[in-house]
């Protein structure tokens, strides 16, 4: 459930074939023509219309299609007193038509199917029923046919929620140590930790109300939301400790606390969802894009303010506990404070040479950074893999195409280390016109064309840029003849680029093909 597959790729595509004797055909008195006319008229779909019964009108059935393959050794191709057959000039098999195209796994030819999910369906849900029902699977085939789970994009999937887990623990990690170094006190980093996966929580519930799902963009927004999230709690329990030293009572300094920070805590928090609002406002693509990531930041953060006005309070009363406002100081705080109180003065008195100084030097490294890091389009992805689709001579035999696949294969792991390629996998040549494959799964123009998708192992210390900017300078040289091109592999890349084999795209529209042509060439 949740699956819709296309038909494989690089199987033979089924075939009734009529094989002509030109022989007998000539000796006949018949063309190749005569006998495609034959098989159109001998076999044709014909309306034939309803007939009342009764009280019913059931459609009538004909038997103008052909249902056996004998049956069509009885179409006529010649009527009189000397008849003729289509059974009388040649052989009908029920075999496979012409070979347009080979699917290669690992360089060797395979017949592979690409599973795809409902969009009402889970990722991780579909891929682990495929991976239960390969042994069914496997029991409908020859022993000499092995069925195998080659490929799935379930790695994005847990490498977000990984990367939200980290986040989670380092948001947590690194403010729990700020809250105990300056407040000294391990009952207020527990509050405030405590307030990050309930919060986080309370989005997912938010998330599950609205329709939405658990996907890569609202892992992304959850992992944005831990860094500003745990601001709420932190601010409130730095007001209330401030409070302990000023009341006689855990409950009033909490109270006191809670109220003064009320306020300003909603002000930050609409500021932030502020950011978002024009999600809200998007069409098409972009919308369904940034609106989750935007629902999951916003109820993050709704959830962190409203636990910090309520669960937040109450953890304070139960836990902390009264200064002791006659206790002596400590000598190494004192020194801090009036160190850091000695710098401010310092640098308020020197404000007309701190201030410009400070924007020219934030001036000067924007420039410098923006000259050396680069610009993109999209954000570069190192997802560990990469695809080619490699063009040769046109009107190559697809044969000539496969030899070209293969030996491009093993350059690349000449190049990167055959141990360090988990998988290729690859298509040369194009679809069969009788399989309905979408052009979203698969395309080529012609039998001198192949995709091939190279895939390489975890942490293999490869970065798939630098390997395909190699690749370009290898293949130019060994290949003159092919035309190369890299395109995204990585879900990023592909949806950002809604699709698109490449993120710009340049169409020219004329009346005439060579003067498109020149004028691409300007």
């Amino acid at each position: 459930p949740g699956v819709s597959a296309p038909p494989p790729f690089g199987g033979s595509a089924r075939s009734l074939v009529v094989r002509a004797n030109p022989d007998r055909l000539r000796a006949y008195g018949l063309s190749p023509d005569d006998v495609i006319n034959a098989l159109t008229t001998g076999n044709a779909i014909n309306p034939s219309g309803n007939v009342r019964i009764g009280d019913s009108y059931p459609s009538v059935s004909s038997n103008a299609m052909i249902r056996d393959i004998r049956d069509l050794g009885q179409i006529p191709l010649k009527t009189g007193s000397h008849s003729v057959y289509l059974r009388d000039i040649g052989v009908i098999e029920d075999a496979a038509d012409i070979t347009t195209g080979y699917a290669l796994a690992n360089g060797r030819r395979a017949v592979y199917i690409l599973a795809t999910k409902r969009a009402d369906a889970s990722t991780m849900n579909v891929i682990g029923e495929i991976k239960q029902a390969l042994p069914k699977m496997q029991k409908e085939l020859p022993n000499d046919i092995q069925v195998a789970f080659e490929f799935d994009q379930s790695p994005y999937v847990t490498r977000a929620i990984s990367g939200l887990t980290s986040e989670g623990l380092l948001g947590a990690l690194l403010t729990g140590l700020t809250v105990l170094l300056f407040l000294r006190d391990w009952r207020s980093a527990f509050v405030v930790v405590v307030n990050i996966p309930l919060a986080i929580l309370g989005s997912v519930v938010g998330l599950w109300l609205t329709g939405q799902t658990i996907n890569l963009m609202t892992l992304g927004g959850l992992a944005l939301a831990v860094g500003i999230l745990v601001d709420e709690a932190t601010v409130e329990i730095e007001n209330i400790h401030t409070q302990l030293g000023k009341n006689n009572s855990v409950a009033m300094a909490v109270l006191r606390g809670n109220q003064q920070t009320a306020i300003p805590r909603l002000l930050a928090m609409l500021s932030i969802l502020a950011v978002f609002v024009p999600t809200f406002f998007m069409q098409g693509a972009p919308r369904e894009l940034f609106f989750p990531l935007s629902l999951a930041v916003g109820f993050a953060m709704i959830t962190s303010y409203v636990l910090s006005s309520t669960l937040v309070p109450i953890l304070c009363v139960w836990l902390l506990k009264l200064k002791n406002r006659h206790a002596e100081p400590d000598v190494r705080t004192n020194r801090l404070i009036e160190t850091i109180r000695n710098l401010t003065h310092v640098a308020i008195a020197s404000r007309w040479i701190l201030v410009p100084g400070y924007l020219a030097i934030c001036g000067f490294v924007i420039v410098w950074t923006i000259s050396e890091i680069g610009v993109n389009i999209f954000p570069p992805v190192d997802a560990g893999e990469f695809r080619i689709r490699m063009r040769a001579v046109d009107g190559t035999h697809i044969d000539a195409t496969e030899l070209l696949a293969q030996q491009v294969l093993e350059s690349v792991n000449e190049t990167v280390g055959a141990d360090r390629v988990a998988l290729t996998l690859g298509y040369v040549g194009t679809v069969p016109a009788s399989f309905p494959i979408n052009s979203v799964y698969q395309f080529s123009r012609g039998p001198e064309e192949a995709l091939l998708r190279i895939a390489l192992k975890p942490r293999s210390g490869v970065r798939a840029d630098e390997l395909q900017s190699k690749l370009r300078d290898k293949f130019r040289t060994q290949f003159p003849q092919v035309r190369f091109s890299f395109e995204p592999t990585d879900i990023i890349s592909e949806v950002m680029s809604f699709g698109s084999s490449s993120p710009i795209e340049v169409a020219v529209r004329g009346g005439s093909i060579p003067e498109n042509r020149d004028f691409l060439a300007r």
